[in-house]
């Protein structure tokens, strides 16, 4: 059983930066979704590809997967430069840039 920890990124919803350093460790499916042929609904038979589990740290995510034997891959983030943005920097007397609205 083949496993994935990664850090979910944020949506287009979220502006904060809560839950960004969770780790998250979700399975491969094992089997193909195969349709209903009477509701027309998608269904799997791999109770796995359901379960997702979220850890505080990257390394209790991997200590989980080697604990339970399990094959994991791990998924690195690219860093983010953030560059704080103030509302004040557009009135400042040094400013360099030309002024937008």
């Amino acid at each position: 059983m083949r496993a994935r920890i990664y850090q979910p990124t944020r949506n287009a919803m979220q502006s904060g930066r809560r839950n960004e350093k969770r780790w998250v460790l979700d399975f491969d499916p094992a089997e193909a979704r195969r349709m209903d042929p009477l509701m027309g609904w998608t269904s799997c038979g791999d109770m796995n590809a359901q379960v997702c589990i979220e850890f505080d740290a990257r390394a209790e995510a991997e200590n989980y997967a080697k604990a339970r034997g399990l094959d994991y891959s791990v998924e690195e983030v690219k860093a983010r430069s953030t560059k704080s943005k103030v509302y004040s920097d557009n009135f400042r007397y040094d400013r360099t840039g030309l002024w937008t609205h």
